[in-house]
């Protein structure tokens, strides 16, 4: 990422919530900021609930140009019309995800920690990698992604790179010159004004 660009906000949904209600508060957010991606990350396996939510996330999404992948579940990218796909298990399968979403489609993946597991997915042809979590929270392992990993990453290698996982101001801060993407979720959708969360934490970026 060049110097003078700031990294760009890709979106996670909560791993729960209303499709009645959610596309409003989601749609404040996108009217708001300016957003790359939205990574719809429900929990379970109830396909017909993430179905619901996929094409409500997708209606909002689209209308405003933003691009849409769904963690894990290939089949309901393409059933619901998505953009792609965000695995969760380094590069293990990105080629088979690929191959069946074809070459247009998004296909990035989670790194936790390892350094070896993104240049694998590079490898593999991930269009990016997330490590994390860059502060506290359960997300992977809990062994914390440092500044340090993203900064030999960015200077290293040209695939795309999200930093997620307990972002806080200071950390976004103290990031930003080192990533593309700043992965945001559960840091912003339990606030009353989802928006307002999102502009306080990204307030070093002057956005």
């Amino acid at each position: 990422m060049a110097d003078n660009d700031r990294p760009q906000i890709y979106l996670i949904t909560p791993p729960d919530f209303d499709p009645d209600i959610f596309p409003d508060r989601l749609a404040a957010v996108l009217d708001a900021e300016e957003i790359a991606c939205i990574r719809l990350a429900l929990a379970g396996g109830d396909e017909d609930r993430i179905g619901r939510a996929a094409d409500a996330v997708r209606m909002v999404a689209h209308d405003r140009d933003v691009a849409v992948v769904i963690e894990t579940h290939l089949k309901l990218a393409e059933r619901h019309g998505l953009d792609g796909v965000h695995l969760t298990d380094g590069a293990r399968n990105i080629r088979d995800a690929r191959k069946a979403l074809g070459a247009d489609a998004i296909v990035g993946t989670f790194c936790g920690t390892s350094r070896h597991e993104g240049i694998n997915a590079g490898e593999a042809g991930a269009d990016y990698v997330a490590f994390g979590p860059v502060g506290d929270t359960a997300l992977g392992t809990g062994a914390r992604a440092d500044r340090d990993l993203f900064a030999w990453w960015s200077e290293m290698i040209e695939v795309p790179v999200v930093a997620e996982g307990g972002l806080t101001d200071k950390l976004v801060a103290d990031l930003a010159p080192v990533t593309d993407f700043f992965g945001i979720g559960g840091e912003m959708w339990s606030a009353d004004d989802p928006a307002k969360a999102l502009r306080a934490l990204l307030a070093s970026l002057g956005v």
